[in-house]
């Protein structure tokens, strides 16, 4: 007789947590290679250079910091869509990718004084985040804001990889 008791093998267990076992090397290769770039990196730019032309409508500010606005909303949605419809993998890989966006921001974030990274548009573009914390007066930490967007990407990964705590299957 089924009384609406699960029981569940050690099969399912292991086959709950492979995700995550799969994600920790490429979570340790992103953070321990802070600024490398990838081909994960062309999609960021393509969604940040997305971000500035659909804020531009809002005025300068929001449309210097709508670059980065949309590489945190759009994997953050996707994470809630995913989220909402009961999906634990689709939540780890958009989980993941808000994470690599955070390292993203973290280097472009950290360079706001120097302003050594190659923007598009060369020269005569305007480097958002220098644009922003001059604006904010916090252009002296530049490099403490990036290690700020570092350490969210290290809890973003961090919670990637313990999804399935949050699943019963």
């Amino acid at each position: 007789m089924d009384y609406g008791l699960t029981t569940y093998s050690r099969f399912d267990t292991i086959k709950k947590w492979l995700f995550s076992v799969i994600l920790i090397p490429i979570c340790l290769y992103f953070l321990l290679n802070r600024g490398e770039y990838t081909l994960l990196d062309s999609a960021d730019l393509i969604i940040h250079e997305a971000g500035h032309f659909i804020f531009m409508v809002f005025g300068t500010s929001i449309h210097v910091f709508g670059g980065t606005l949309m590489q945190i909303l759009l994997p953050a949605y996707i994470v809630y869509f995913f989220a909402v419809n009961d999906f634990r993998i689709g939540v780890q890989i958009f989980l993941f990718w808000l994470g690599h966006n955070f390292i993203n921001i973290s280097v472009y974030a950290a360079d706001a004084r120097a302003q050594i990274l190659p923007l598009l548009g060369g020269e005569k573009v305007i480097h958002d985040w220098h644009y922003m914390l001059t604006g904010l007066n916090l252009l002296p930490f530049a490099e403490e804001v990036g290690l700020f967007f570092f350490g969210l990407a290290i809890i973003t990964f961090i919670l990637t990889l313990i999804t399935p705590f949050f699943y019963d299957n």
